[in-house]
């Protein structure tokens, strides 16, 4: 279904229909029209390209503006990606918060203004470069009317969050249709609080495990099976509750925690959360 479609009902906190799917591309590659769209047009798929427009008509690989309003005219949705596809957290202790709030945002605010210009279309959706992100970025998307999409995975529900909202990769090492289609039957798993608030890290180690509230008569909390780096690793549960610890020195860029529990109604179905990290190098800046 439309992104927009998506978007409409977790605002008006309205129910999707079920197995609903919204299709999105990140970066503005020619591919995307040579491969991707005959096929998603002929089977009348609606998608979203995320583009960066200081990318677009640069570079053999970018789509050009002549080629995103033929895709738009199609019925193609864009939207904002950055300017540049920066990483978003760089420089974030060593400018200060607010200084480097204004600067990302200036970025951001560009990028929205350029695609309006362009094609007059301005949904204000942005997906965040490398799925980065912390509290102060989302709470400023939130502050100027913004959904923010980042690269976690999961499927998104009543208590998803509108500035952090997850996404299933479907591209490079996760190209598998037999796991995608397990992704794509997914079900939000319903996490009312998690003790860990903010995903940008300063420390490798983690001190105190992450508990999640869980809201569900669909899911027992015994039965979540959380993973890291494709292991499971030790979860306990009480009540409504579960928690989880990782031992191990979490990486200098992305990682993840996935938890995943079987539904008791729909067989074969999982309820699906991911807990996003994002740590930089000794220079505060992020790799690639």
């Amino acid at each position: 279904m439309p992104l927009q479609d998506v978007v409409a009902a977790l605002k008006a906190n309205t129910p999707l229909p079920d197995k609903a799917v919204a299709i999105t591309f990140d970066d503005g590659f020619a591919n995307i029209l040579e491969n991707a769209h005959p096929v998603l047009t002929n089977m009348d798929f609606p998608y979203t390209i995320f583009i960066n427009p200081d990318e677009i008509d640069v570079g053999p690989k970018q789509l050009t503006w002549e080629q995103v309003k033929r895709m738009l005219n199609d019925g193609v949705t864009f939207a904002n990606h950055t300017l540049d596809h920066l990483h978003m957290l760089n420089d974030e202790q060593s400018l200060g918060e607010s200084v480097w709030l204004d600067k990302v945002w200036q970025n951001v605010a560009s990028a929205e203004r350029k695609i309006n210009d362009q094609i007059g279309v301005s949904l204000k959706y942005l997906a965040y470069p490398f799925g980065e992100y912390n509290l102060s970025l989302a709470a400023k998307l939130k502050e100027e009317g913004y959904v923010g999409f980042g690269q976690h995975s999961g499927a998104v529900g009543p208590h998803s969050d509108l500035q952090a909202l997850p996404r299933f990769p479907a591209a490079g090492p996760y190209a598998n249709l037999n796991s995608l289609k397990t992704k794509l039957n997914s079900l939000a798993m319903p996490v009312t609080h998690s003790s860990l608030q903010e995903p940008r890290l300063t420390d490798r180690k983690l001190s105190d495990p992450i508990t999640l509230t869980i809201e569900s008569d669909d899911m027992r909390t015994s039965q979540v099976t959380c993973f890291f780096k494709g292991d499971a690793i030790e979860t306990r549960s009480k009540g409504n509750t579960v928690s989880f610890r990782i031992n191990d020195t979490l990486p200098i860029g992305r990682s993840r925690i996935n938890c995943t529990a079987p539904s008791i109604k729909a067989q074969g179905r999982y309820y699906w959360y991911s807990q996003p990290f994002f740590i930089a190098d000794k220079a505060g800046r992020y790799p690639d």
